[in-house]
Parts: C-alpha cells; sequence; structure tokens
C-alpha cells in the first residue's frame, strides 16, 4: 500500500510552543470526529502521518539513535569531527538545544496527543459484532499501541518525561516528569488494552495486534535488565517476553532476499513486517535527501550519516561472506555529477578525511538514476528477523533450548550455514554477547542501535561499544570522534530546553 490520508485531526487545533501540547477546544464533541469506521480511519491516519514527520520517523529519529548509538559519525555542518553533531551526539554527549533533541520530543509529544484524543473520545464497543464495529474496535487499539510504542521510545531516550494520558488542556500544560516505572506501567496497560483490541488481520499495511505482541516483548526484555527500582521481584520477565514473542513466531516470514527489505518496489507490507509506517508522494519522508550518499543519485543528496570504521571491521571479521555487509555498508559506487569512482572505507585504508568512514545504504535511495529527493520506502519499525533474535536471545536467558534454532533461520537467509561456535558451545555467556552482536549486523542504522547498545545497562555499552571504538586499531584522532565514558551524560538524552523553558514543572 503506497497511501496514507494525510489530515489534521479534527480534535486537534494547534501546538502550544515547542512542548507540543494542544489547546482546548470546548465547541467540538465526538461525534464531530467520529461518526463512522472510515472517520475513525482518518484520525488514525492522522496519528500515523504525524510519526512520518521530518521532525520524527522522517528525519531526526533516524539521525539521533543512528548517530548517537556509538555506531555512526555525522557528515552534516562540516566533514570533519570538530562540527556540532561530532562534538555532541556523536561523541555520546548530546546537547539540550539541538534540532533533534527538540525535534524529535516535540513529535512525540504531539503524536501521544493525537492517541489520547482517539482513546479519550472513542470507547470501544464492548460487544462488538459487525464488521464496522471491529474495524472501529481495531483502531482504537492502535491507538492504544501508538501511544505505548511512542512513550517506550521516549522513556528510553530520555528516561523521566512528563506521562500525559489525557487530553490536552491549558490547565494542564504544565506537567512534572513522572518515574520511569510509572511510565512503563502505563506503557504495558495501554499495550494489553491494544491486544484486547487490535485484528489479527487488518487493512494492508496496517499492523496487526501481534506488533502489541513484540512490543510487549522489547518492553519486557528491557525490563528484565533494568534497575531494581523498575522490576517487580515476583515477575519473571524474560519468561514473559517468551510468552509474548512466541505469539508473533510462525505469522510473518523472512523475505528470501535481505535486499529486498530496503528496494522501494518490493519492502512495501511484505511478508517480513510486523509494523510499518506507510509512504507516498505527499507523506514522504527525508531519508533519500538525508541518507543517501553524496552524488550517488542524480538528485542532490547529502548523506549526513557515516559509520564508524570498528563497526563494519566486527561485522566484516566475524562474517566475511555475509551478504548483509553490501547492503549495509556503501563503500565505492561511481559518482553521477562527475562519472569517477568514490571509495570509502575499507577501499580507503589510510582514513585521512571523511572518506574513512563508509555510508549506510539502507536509509536512502538505491537508484543512481534516481532525480527525486522525496523519499518513497515504507519504513519498517518492526520486522520478523528483529523477532527471531530476540527469541534466540530470550531463549538463552531461559536455556529452554531453543536459542540456536532461532538466531539460525536468521542465518540462513544470508548463507550462513555454519553458526558461530559461540551458538553451539552451551556456553550462555557466550551466546549472550554474541546475540546482542547479532542485532547490529541485521538491523544497523535501522532505528534500533541507540537501544539495544543500552538495554542491558551502561557497563554492557561501556565495554562492548565505548571502550572498543576508542581503542579500535583503526581509531585516528584526527577524524575520529572519542565517545564520552560518564554514565550520567551516554546513558539518557537530555531535557530540551525549550521544555524546561516553557513548562514550569519541570526544571532540568
Amino acid at each position: 500500500m503506497k497511501k496514507i490520508n494525510i489530515i489534521l485531526f479534527t480534535v486537534v487545533i494547534s501546538l502550544l510552543g515547542a512542548c507540543g501540547i494542544e489547546e482546548d477546544n470546548p465547541n467540538l464533541t465526538k461525534e464531530d470526529a467520529f461518526v463512522s469506521f472510515d472517520s475513525y480511519k482518518r484520525n488514525i491516519d492522522g496519528v500515523y502521518s504525524n510519526m512520518i514527520d521530518w521532525g520524527y520517523m522522517g528525519n531526526q529519529y533516524y539521525f539521533i539513535t543512528g548517530l548517537g548509538s556509538g555506531f555512526g559519525w555525522s557528515k552534516r555542518g562540516g566533514n570533519n569531527n570538530k562540527s556540532f553533531d561530532n562534538l555532541t551526539l556523536c561523541s555520546l554527549k548530546p546537547s539540550n538545544s539541538s534540532t533533534y533533541v527538540e525535534n524529535t520530543w516535540i513529535q512525540m509529544y504531539s503524536t501521544i496527543s493525537k492517541t489520547n484524543d482517539i482513546i479519550a473520545f472513542s470507547p470501544p464497543f464492548e460487544s462488538a459484532s459487525s464488521s464496522e464495529e471491529m474495524g472501529i474496535n481495531s483502531i482504537i487499539g492502535e491507538a492504544y499501541f501508538l501511544r505505548a510504542y511512542n512513550y517506550f521510545n521516549l522513556v528510553r531516550l530520555w528516561g523521566q518525561v512528563p506521562l500525559r494520558t489525557e487530553p490536552a488542556i491549558n490547565s494542564t500544560v504544565h506537567q512534572p516528569k513522572s518515574s520511569e516505572k510509572a511510565i512503563y506501567d502505563q506503557i504495558i496497560l495501554d499495550a494489553n488494552q491494544a491486544l484486547l483490541l487490535m485484528s489479527e488481520s487488518p487493512i494492508s499495511g496496517y499492523p496487526a495486534k501481534y506488533a502489541a505482541d513484540m512490543l510487549l516483548a522489547k518492553v519486557y526484555m528491557t525490563l528484565a535488565t533494568a534497575e531494581a527500582s523498575l522490576q517487580d521481584p515476583a515477575l519473571d520477565y524474560w519468561q514473559l517476553a517468551y510468552d509474548h514473542a512466541i505469539k508473533v513466531h510462525g505469522n510473518y516470514t523472512l523475505l528470501p532476499n535481505y535486499d529486498d527489505l530496503f528496494a522501494e518496489d518490493s519492502n512495501d507490507a511484505n511478508s517480513e513486517s510486523i509494523f510499518e509506517l506507510q509512504v507516498a508522494v505527499g507523506a514522504s519522508t527525508d531519508h533519500v535527501r538525508s541518507f543517501t550518499a553524496s552524488n550517488y543519485t542524480k538528485a542532490n543528496t547529502f548523506g549526513n550519516i557515516r559509520i564508524n570504521a570498528d563497526v563494519y571491521d566486527i561485522h566484516n571479521s566475524t562474517y566475511p561472506a555475509d551478504q548483509r555487509i553490501t547492503s549495509t555498508f556503501l563503500t565505492n559506487y561511481t559518482q553521477q555529477h562527475n562519472g569517477k569512482t568514490y571509495n570509502s572505507y575499507p577501499n580507503v585504508t589510510n582514513r585521512t578525511n571523511w572518506n574513512g568512514f563508509p555510508y549506510p545504504l539502507k536509509l536512502g535511495s538505491k537508484n543512481p538514476d534516481n532525480r527525486i529527493r522525496e523519499g518513497n520506502q515504507n519504513v519498517i519499525i518492526y520486522r520478523y528477523a528483529d523477532l527471531l533474535i530476540m527469541l534466540a536471545e530470550i531463549s538463552n536467558e531461559l536455556q529452554n533450548g531453543e536459542a540456536a534454532g532461532y538466531v539460525q533461520e536468521v542465518l540462513d537467509r544470508v548463507g550462513i550455514t555454519t553458526p558461530l561456535a559461540a551458538y553451539t558451545s552451551g556456553d550462555q555467556d557466550a551466546f549472550r554477547n554474541a546475540i546482542m552482536k547479532e542485532y547490529q549486523f541485521e538491523l544497523l542504522m535501522e532505528g534500533h542501535d541507540w537501544f539495544n547498545n543500552r538495554r542491558r545497562g551502561y557497563d554492557y555499552f561501556l565495554n562492548n561499544v565505548i571502550i572498543p571504538h576508542n581503542t579500535s586499531s583503526t581509531f585516528k584522532g584526527s577524524i575520529d570522534v572519542t565517545h564520552e565514558t560518564s554514565e550520567a551524560i551516554v546513558m539518557k538524552l537530555p531535557i530540551p530546553a525549550s521544555e524546561i523553558n516553557y513548562n514550569e514543572e519541570i526544571e532540568n
């Protein structure tokens, strides 16, 4: 499906400043916005349209999760390691006044505000019988799912944030930060409500209830290794994660060709996609313009994201024959403006400037003849290969004997038939270390790197990402960024300056 209705949610009037909160509109009623399945659909499409905006999934979110993961280097603002992005986000020292922090915060809360309106103004049918009633209930379930998904992003990126679950009115604009425990409780509550309402067979291109199961599995995996203050000692979080992840297993299939996941003509609502955002002309992303290598196409593109050399090295040394390497890293191409070959690392080994970093290939255009800077490639957020790696990690923690089989499904797709020794040795720690890198090899620059690198805590992030980068044999102080090591700085984003200045209940 290459179609999304771009609307303003009927109940939404305007944003108040940078905090993304909406004004009162006492003249509107439920009947104004929710009169039929089509009107519900238009309103949920408005939520998806909000998410695909430049300030969120259209650009800034992938900037944060890619560059702020410890894996990226920015070409924006000057091709050197002294640019603002490289001195802040890429060095794991994000600034509270940066555009990516400001814009992503605003757009996430604006998206949540739209879901709040749908939920508040449209209680589900208690005994839905007609296809229209069941369809409406499924849309309401999507609103719960999307609210949970966005708060999951917020709490992992920022930690304590305001928890807004009601339509915004002037008297509730200023809200303090809630505890992370309260936010996780709300996420779990919303995701379970989504499971009760969402359809197993939705309209093509929209998520089925299995997306809520995958979300809950990710939430429980995060809580399994979280600090004690976020946990309920009576709960087995790894078992809960498995219980939800296994419900998704078998309901999707891997595409035979890894490249097809990122090709405009084959990635749309494919068999591997569990949750995606629909993109079309007029509702397009900025991925082509921002994330396509400079002069790779006939369109004028920026190539703002580069990948650190050590990230390439670990993938290549682990799986030297991996088909995913050429699908993930762009290391040479014919420049469309002059016909000359451009080479970057590892084809350029002396690494004297920005050619010492390969480009990512997944997010931008793959067509050298492309002349359009708007992106028409759907944004896949959750996909089945991720689910299989999750099941492998979870099963290793539970020691249920299933772990190696799940990861091998992923590897078979790319022709890796001999598993790593870590997957067959029976050593739980070795499997754990290997499977965490498997996320990197499969999902690099797809919006998960920030979270996967931090999910097992500061010590894991320090010892498996930060220090290995800073001490890499290819590291050059003249061009590479040095990662910050302070736990207080590297684990979360700072609250945006605009929110601190506007929201009287937040100081920092």
